[in-house]
């Protein structure tokens, strides 16, 4: 039987997912974003690995690091999966600009500890 992944490496998938998004919308606005349905749709995806990943940290971990809004992160992924219908690209990109770059820097210090 397969062993679960450890928080640390969940934490790495998270980071992976974060510097995807990163990658991906570096050098491009809002306009070109919301007109590219393929880079929409990597970027969703990736901010739903992000959320499966916090998901799956285990809840004490969770509890000893609120330095992180686990929930706020967790609750996007459910979103994004669960309200695919109602999924605003103004949403998603107020996200990448406001919360992603200050949410790697918590991940990337966890990971160092």
């Amino acid at each position: 039987m397969r062993e679960k992944p450890k928080d640390d490496t969940r934490l790495r998938h998270m980071l992976e997912a974060i510097n995807n998004v990163i990658e991906f919308t570096t050098d491009v606005t809002f306009e070109e974003y919301s007109r590219n349905k393929i880079l929409r749709f990597a970027v969703i995806k990736n901010l739903e690995i992000v959320g499966e990943a916090a998901y799956l940290i285990t809840k004490e971990f969770r509890e000893e690091h609120q330095e992180i809004a686990w929930n706020e992160v967790i609750g996007m992924r459910h979103v994004l999966v669960h309200g695919y219908y109602q999924i605003r690209d103004e949403i998603v990109w107020g996200t990448i600009q406001t919360d992603l770059f200050p949410l790697k820097d918590k991940i990337e210090r966890l990971i160092c500890k």
